[in-house]
C-alpha cells in the first residue's frame, strides 16, 4: 500500500539552522523542509558533515535571495591536528603522511600574515567542485587522482586563538566565498613541515546571519506542533538582503516592476548609486532590481502577500 503524500504548502522565509555534527547540508535542508512542509527549500553555502554551525536555509521565495547570502563574508572557528595529513584534509579521511615535527606558537603567528589578503588556494581533492563534469569527491573515492587548479580567495582576518597542547591549535578565520578551511589546515601544516588536518570545524557567520540567529533541529521539531510557534523561528525573506541598499517605491511603481517593467525614480530623494537593490512598498518586499542611472530594472520578483 502506498504512503499518503505529505502536505506541501507555500512557506517563505529564512531558517538559520545550527547544523549538527555528522549531518550533510542536503539532509539538513530536507529535515527543515519536512518540518515546515515547504514546497521549496535550499541553503546558502555547504557545510561538511564534520562541520557544525550556521547553515542558512531558504524556504519558498527566500530561495531567490540565496546568492546574496552565499556571497557574504564567513567566519569559521576550527582546530588543526598536527602531525597527520589525510586524503580529505579532515579527521574523516585516511592518513596519507605523518610528521614528528610540531609548530611553536611563534612559528604559527609568524606564518598567518602569509595566509591573509588575496591568496591562491588549491581546493581539497574531496570537494564538490566538478572535473570534466564529475564531482571531485566522486573521482577521489573511485581512486582517481584529482588535480584541481589553484584559485584566488580572500582572507580578511586569520587569528590563532589557543594551543591547548603540542598536537592542536585553534584558529578563527574571516574569509570570502570559495575558501576551504581544510585547505588552510593542510597548507599551514605543509609550510611548517609538521603536516596537519582539520579535526573540529564550526561556522559562526554567513553574510548577515550569525550564531545568535540559529535554531537547532530539536527546537524546530518541538515547535512543529503549533504553526505560530514554528513560524516564529523563521525570519523574513528580506533578511537575506540586509546587506543590499533598500529602495521604497509607490504602489503604482511596484506594480510596474512586478510586470517586468523598469521604473525611473525622480525627485531629490531618488537614489544616486548604482548596482543591486532590494525594493519594497509599504514595508513589503517586491523585487530585486538593478539601479542604473536613476532607473530600476527588475531582476527577480517576489510573490509575497502584502
Amino acid at each position: 500500500m502506498s504512503q499518503p503524500r505529505r502536505e506541501k504548502r507555500d512557506v517563505s522565509g529564512w531558517v538559520v539552522l545550527d547544523k549538527p555534527l555528522g549531518m550533510t547540508s542536503t539532509t539538513a535542508v530536507a529535515a527543515v523542509r519536512r518540518i515546515f512542509k515547504a514546497k521549496k527549500a535550499g541553503h546558502a553555502g555547504t557545510l561538511d558533515p564534520l562541520a557544525t554551525g550556521v547553515l542558512p536555509i531558504a524556504l519558498g521565495e527566500a530561495t531567490k535571495t540565496v546568492p546574496f547570502v552565499q556571497d557574504g563574508r564567513k567566519i569559521y572557528r576550527f582546530t588543526v591536528r598536527f602531525g597527520i595529513e589525510t586524503d580529505t584534509d579532515d579527521a574523516e579521511g585516511k592518513e596519507t603522511a605523518r610528521s614528528e615535527t610540531r609548530p611553536t606558537r611563534e612559528a604559527l603567528e609568524a606564518l598567518l600574515p602569509a595566509f591573509t589578503g588575496t591568496i591562491l588556494q588549491t581546493p581539497p581533492q574531496f570537494s564538490a567542485l566538478k572535473v570534466d563534469g564529475a564531482r571531485a569527491y566522486d573521482l577521489a573515492r573511485a581512486g582517481e587522482s584529482v588535480e584541481l587548479a589553484p584559485r584566488e580567495i580572500e582572507i580578511d582576518a586569520f587569528r590563532l586563538l589557543d594551543m591547548p597542547d603540542a598536537d592542536h591549535a585553534e584558529f578563527e578565520v574571516e574569509c570570502g566565498k570559495g575558501t576551504y578551511v581544510r585547505s588552510l589546515a593542510r597548507d599551514i601544516g605543509r609550510k611548517l613541515g609538521c603536516l596537519g588536518h582539520v579535526s573540529v570545524l564550526r561556522r559562526t557567520l554567513v553574510g548577515d546571519f550569525s550564531e545568535d540567529d540559529t535554531v537547532n533541529l530539536v527546537e524546530l521539531e518541538q515547535a512543529s506542533a503549533d504553526d505560530a510557534t514554528l513560524f516564529a523561528l523563521m525570519g523574513p525573506v528580506a533578511a537575506g538582503l540586509r546587506s543590499l541598499p533598500a529602495v521604497k517605491v509607490s504602489e503604482h511603481d511596484a506594480q510596474r516592476l512586478a510586470q517586468g517593467q523598469s521604473v525611473f525614480l525622480r525627485g531629490r530623494d531618488a537614489p544616486v548609486f548604482e548596482g543591486p537593490v532590494s525594493v519594497s512598498v509599504h514595508g513589503a518586499l517586491v523585487a530585486l532590481a538593478e539601479m542604473d542611472a536613476g532607473e530600476l530594472h527588475p531582476r527577480r520578483i517576489f510573490n509575497l502577500a502584502r
